[in-house]
C-alpha cells in the first residue's frame, strides 16, 4: 500500500511538472508585430493621458497611468530586444532623447529638495503641536502637504519625459 501511494505521489508531481512547463512554454510564444504596434499604442496613448491628469493636477491617476504606460514598455523592451540592437536613432532623435533626459533631470532634481523640506515641515508640525501650538503646526502641516505635492507633480514629470524618450525608441514598432 506504501508502494502504490509513494508511486501516485510521484506521478501527481511528474504531472504538475509537466503542466508547468508547458504553461511556461505558452507563455513565452513570439509576439506578433501586430502585438507589438498594439502595445505600443497602447503606452502612448497611456502616456498622452498620464500627461492631461498632471496638467490638471489629479496626481494619483497620473502616477497610476505612468506606471501602466512604464510596464508596457517594460514589456516591449524585453520582447524587442533584438529588434532594437539593429535599430539606429536618427540624429533629431536622438537630439530629443537628449532634451527630454535633461528636462527629465531638471524636474526630478527640483522635485528633490522639496521632498527635503516637506519632511523637515512636517517634523516642525510635530513639535510645534507638542509644544501646544496647534494653528501652528496646522499651517506648517499643510506647507509640507503643498511640497509634498510639488515634489511628487514634479516626480511624475520627469517620470513623464523619460516615458517620451520611451516612445521615441520604440517608434519603428507603429509607423
Amino acid at each position: 500500500m506504501y508502494l502504490s501511494c509513494r508511486n501516485y505521489g510521484i506521478c501527481l508531481l511528474a504531472l504538475v511538472l509537466a503542466l508547468a512547463l508547458v504553461g511556461a512554454g505558452w507563455s513565452q510564444t513570439a509576439t506578433t508585430p501586430a502585438s507589438d504596434a498594439n502595445s505600443y499604442r497602447q503606452a502612448v496613448t497611456l502616456l498622452d493621458q498620464a500627461e492631461q491628469e498632471l496638467n490638471a493636477k489629479n496626481l494619483s491617476a497620473a502616477l497610476s497611468l505612468v506606471k501602466q504606460t512604464n510596464a508596457i514598455f517594460t514589456s516591449l523592451q524585453k520582447e524587442s530586444a533584438a529588434k532594437l540592437a539593429e535599430r539606429e536613432l536618427s540624429s533629431q532623435e536622438s537630439q530629443q532623447l537628449a532634451i527630454n533626459q535633461k528636462l527629465a533631470n531638471e524636474a526630478q532634481a527640483q522635485a528633490d529638495p522639496l521632498l527635503v523640506t516637506a519632511a523637515a515641515k512636517k517634523k516642525e508640525a510635530e513639535e510645534l503641536r507638542a509644544k501646544g501650538q496647534a494653528e501652528a503646526g496646522d499651517a506648517a502641516e499643510r506647507e509640507s502637504k503643498d511640497q509634498y505635492l510639488q515634489a511628487q507633480a514634479l516626480s511624475i514629470k520627469s517620470a513623464i519625459y523619460s516615458l517620451r524618450n520611451q516612445q521615441i525608441i520604440f517608434r519603428f514598432l507603429a509607423p
